[in-house]
């Protein structure tokens, strides 16, 4: 199974405020940069807890385009309106991964800060996609926290985009 990441983030990298709010992102608001079609190749969206509850506030559970939605968290989650639209599931990333696999699923999304740096961590991140919108805010949620050991990375393109907007695709787990 093949897992993504694709997210946009300030220049000095992160990816919302410490607040969980993103407005800075829209610098680049409006740009096609690739995300449709990116979600095109995606069958399934699986996100963390807090980022769910942030998109949920903001009314944008349909930005993924009804793919089914996975919201990892090991409590009872609230959302009896959005049955059907999206389900729980817990455990380590490899447990999910299997569980995914298992229903036939061929490619993720995984998203949200400590979802995209579990997965790293856990080696089954295949490849992310960073826009960098042309922004400084100084401080917030990092993508990237500690890590156990370097990870190397494989660069696949760059491309800019009107606006300001750069975006590197890299893969990872390269050895």
């Amino acid at each position: 199974m093949r897992i993504s990441a694709f997210c946009g983030i300030s220049v000095d990298g992160y990816l919302a405020r410490s607040d969980d709010t993103f407005d800075f992102l829209k610098v680049g608001e409006g740009v096609p940069h690739g995300f449709s079609k990116f979600l095109k190749c995606v069958d399934v969206v699986v996100m963390g807890r807090r980022t769910f509850e942030v998109v949920r506030s903001l009314g944008h559970i349909n930005l993924y385009g009804g793919k089914p939605l996975i919201v990892l968290s090991s409590s009872p989650l609230r959302f009896e309106s959005l049955r059907g639209k999206l389900e729980q599931m817990s455990g380590q990333p490899q447990e999910i991964v299997t569980q995914l696999q298992d229903r036939g699923f061929k490619h993720a999304y995984v998203d949200g800060g400590i979802t995209i740096q579990t997965f790293l961590k856990s080696g089954l991140l295949d490849d992310i996609t960073i826009t960098r919108v042309p922004v400084l805010i100084g401080q917030g949620i990092p993508l990237f926290g500690p890590l156990l050991h370097d990870v190397r990375l494989q660069h696949v393109r760059t491309r800019s985009y009107k606006g300001g907007l750069v975006q590197t695709v890299y893969k990872t787990n390269v050895e």
